[in-house]
């Protein structure tokens, strides 16, 4: 992703905060880009609306006061000086209308809203954000009702090595979009890397307990080897020292940790098809690290991503 220029916002009819929306439009501005305002109009929000789960913004699911909430949400951006286009559609699974729709969007980004779901849904994968994540295929941002600093603060999560990415693309596509996405905010990106050092993975491997026969300067030559390769990899986007971020430890619990040490406002990670019979998951420690991240995820895909076969 080099540049945005048409961003596609899921707009939840059944909740007033819309921080999707707030966000893409701070995208917009920084960058020119179009808005798409999309209304899916589901059956789980039709029975919401019966069940009176709707707020007063949105008196009944009908087209006509569906189409005032689009508008009354587009007016400002519009003042603003953005391209603004309104959407409503029916149909289910959610997910599958997105998809869908995506077939003749011109959206190089789909932001939309989450928040932490629980194991049982991300484990039989009924939550529509995993599903997106698989299926939508250009970066999606996920946005919390956190609120951005000014500049925000930009994170691209990095696994040079990774046996499943050998010549590095996935970590290119990731430092493309974190740079493409600062550059809207005139800030510079942070790149973080979390690795498990190999020395100990070597004496584990051996039979021995793990911490025996290792020394700090073995640690040391490790990290000093991993920062060397976070460089490499990094010069070419002009990414400061001072922005580098290592540790060794397990990524799944130390990426959200760093994130939140540095006050990332986005995290941009990469998803990866790891089988043929497992599209499903775009690697557990990702899942996992997605899940407990303290901020927006930027969803970045793999170059063989969507030539995997389907479900």
């Amino acid at each position: 992703m080099d540049r945005i220029a048409d961003i596609l916002v899921i707009v939840n009819p059944l909740v007033r905060d819309q921080p999707a929306l707030a966000k893409a439009a701070a995208l917009a501005r920084g960058t020119g880009a179009a808005i798409e305002l999309l209304i899916c109009n589901t059956t789980s929000s039709r029975e919401a609306h019966l069940e009176g789960a709707l707020p007063a913004i949105s008196n009944a699911l009908l087209r006509d006061n569906l189409d005032l909430l689009l508008e009354e949400m587009a007016d400002p951006l519009r003042d603003d000086g953005v391209d603004v286009t309104t959407h409503i559609v029916s149909g289910d699974p959610l997910h599958e209308i997105v998809i869908s729709w995506m077939r003749n969007s011109p959206a190089d980004l789909v932001v939309k809203d989450t928040h932490h779901h629980s194991l049982a849904k991300r484990a039989f994968t009924t939550n529509t954000d995993w599903h997106l994540i698989r299926d939508c295929p250009v970066p999606l941002l996920l946005t919390k009702p956190n609120v951005w600093a000014a500049p925000p603060v930009i994170m691209a999560a990095v696994d040079p090595g990774h046996p499943r990415d050998p010549v590095a693309s996935l970590d290119h596509r990731v430092l493309d979009a974190a740079v493409c996405v600062a550059k809207c905010f005139a800030t510079r990106a942070h790149v973080m890397h979390v690795y498990y050092p190999s020395t100990i993975a070597m004496v584990a491997a051996g039979g021995m307990p793990a911490l025996v026969g290792v020394s700090s300067e073995d640690f040391a030559a490790e990290h000093l080897l991993r920062r060397s390769e976070i460089k490499e990899l990094t010069d070419a986007y002009q990414i400061p020292d001072a922005n580098l971020h290592l540790a060794a430890g397990v990524a799944a619990e130390y990426l959200p940790r760093m994130a939140a040490e540095c006050c990332a406002d986005i995290v941009v990670m990469g998803a990866i098809s790891r089988s043929d019979v497992k599209r499903a998951l775009i690697g557990s420690t990702a899942e996992r690290a997605l899940e407990a991240m303290p901020c927006d995820v930027l969803v970045v895909k793999s170059p063989d991503f969507s030539r995997a076969p389907p479900f």
